[in-house]
């Protein structure tokens, strides 16, 4: 499956982005979905997945409580909204797919499609 990941930019410490994650095809719904990012200068890190289904959602601990993770089938669409801002989220995000085996299934690993990655950078 072929993403294109859109969204990012540049916020001040405190604020919020919404990133979409467009899938094309019509096998979205076969497929468990999955946001990455990588920091300046650091290993690429999983941020948060749902099963193919959106029943089931991961977020790392992070991010909890300021991030949600969600999908619309309907639109082929995955997205990551990420409020309260700090600069550590400061990182180029990607998102990725995987074909799940169950409706309620995410996976913290193994994905095999993966978008271009699109940056966030947020100012103190």
């Amino acid at each position: 499956v072929q993403l294109q990941a859109s969204g990012g930019g540049l916020v001040q410490a405190g604020g919020s982005l919404r990133l979409s994650c467009a899938a094309a095809g019509r096998t979205f719904s076969r497929y468990a979905m999955g946001w990455y990012r990588q920091p300046p200068g650091n290993e690429r890190e999983f941020v948060a997945a749902i099963s193919r289904s959106g029943a089931s959602a991961y977020l790392i601990d992070s991010v909890k409580g300021r991030f949600t993770i969600s999908r619309d089938n309907a639109k082929n669409t995955v997205y990551l909204q990420m409020n309260s801002l700090k600069t550590d989220d400061t990182a180029v995000y990607y998102c990725a797919a995987r074909e799940g085996s169950k409706d309620s299934y995410y996976y913290t690993q193994g994905y095999t499609s993966w978008g271009q990655g699109t940056l966030v950078t947020v100012s103190s």
